[in-house]
């Protein structure tokens, strides 16, 4: 029976492999328009950097366990993956983001698994040393697989998978799939439980794709810049002033709304005083200008002219 446990899990874990090498891999497309764009402008490294923490984390614990072997396979290629990732950023990263970037490998990447390794190895000893490196490994586990719920939130209020693709989404749920059985079949918890958390949220992600693919984002800012072509052109300006390292006031799309709804006002209004005066007919003509101009000028004043 043993043995019987033992192969599937070594089926499961290959199937695991070649999942999660692909999902290591989906962020390639990412970093071609940072390549195009030689900057890495509305990009951010924190998921580059927790995957590589993950990574290192899953091989140490690997190491104090047996029969991991196909653990520790996957994880040695998210760490070298993760690295050019990292690496790729912070060459083309501006000197803000450059920093912000390296603060986080140094808090997470060297204190948080140098101080792990530090403490688990000086007090625990034998099987409790791997458990408690396990502990730590699917508490943060089910942190990561937490992350997506900011994904399906937003999904849920604009209505709309544009930042949800779904073969990522096929593909962890794959990944936890396999990985759940895996731990299963060798009876290590650790493993197991966090990939239950990752099925279901993979699940619940193809789930909003399928009702919401057809259907077009329901966001009130959108639909008044189609109404108002100046809204479009307010934006584009703003764009180029930036691109042309002009000064320019940071403009939110609601002030931009705004500005729109408050010239279409002036506009209507001009528009109410012409007809006013094309109305008053030839007779008008003999008024003073003073007194037409000049808001003061009473009905009576007029009449006696």
């Amino acid at each position: 029976m043993a043995g019987f446990s033992g192969h599937w899990a070594f089926v499961f874990g290959v199937f695991g492999n070649i999942i999660s090498f692909f999902v290591f891999l989906s962020p390639l497309p990412t970093f071609y328009q940072i390549y195009k764009k030689k900057t890495t402008e509305g990009f951010q490294s924190i998921p580059y950097v927790v995957a590589l923490f993950s990574a290192m984390l899953w091989i140490y614990y690997a190491f104090l366990k047996s029969n991991t072997t196909l653990l520790i396979t996957i994880n040695s290629f998210g760490c070298f993956i993760e690295t050019i990732y990292v690496c790729f950023y912070l060459f083309y990263a501006t000197k803000k983001d450059r920093v912000q970037t390296l603060k986080l490998l140094l808090l997470m990447v060297v204190g948080g698994f140098g101080a792990i390794v530090l403490v688990t190895q000086f007090l625990f000893k034998g099987i409790i040393r791997a458990q408690v490196v396990g502990w730590i490994c699917l508490v943060f586990s089910l942190c990561v697989f937490v992350a997506p719920l900011c994904i399906v939130r937003q999904v849920i209020r604009t209505k709309s998978v544009e930042h949800m693709p779904f073969l990522l989404s096929v593909f962890l749920t794959l990944s936890a799939v396999a990985w759940f059985f895996y731990g299963l079949l060798l009876k290590d918890m650790n493993i197991a439980v966090p990939n239950v958390l990752g099925f279901i949220f993979g699940i619940l992600q193809i789930v909003l794709y399928a009702v919401y693919k057809n259907k077009k984002p329901s966001s009130s800012s959108s639909e008044l810049s189609l109404q108002n072509p100046a809204t479009t052109t307010i934006v584009e300006d703003n764009k180029k002033q930036k691109h042309n390292n002009l000064p320019v006031a940071e403009l939110t799309e609601e002030q931009i709304i705004d500005i729109v709804k408050l010239g279409s006002l002036v506009c209507s209004e001009k528009i109410n005083v012409v007809s006013c005066i094309k109305d008053w007919g030839p007779e008008s003509s003999k008024l003073d200008n003073n007194k037409v101009l000049h808001p003061n000028n009473t009905k009576q004043q007029a009449v006696e002219v």
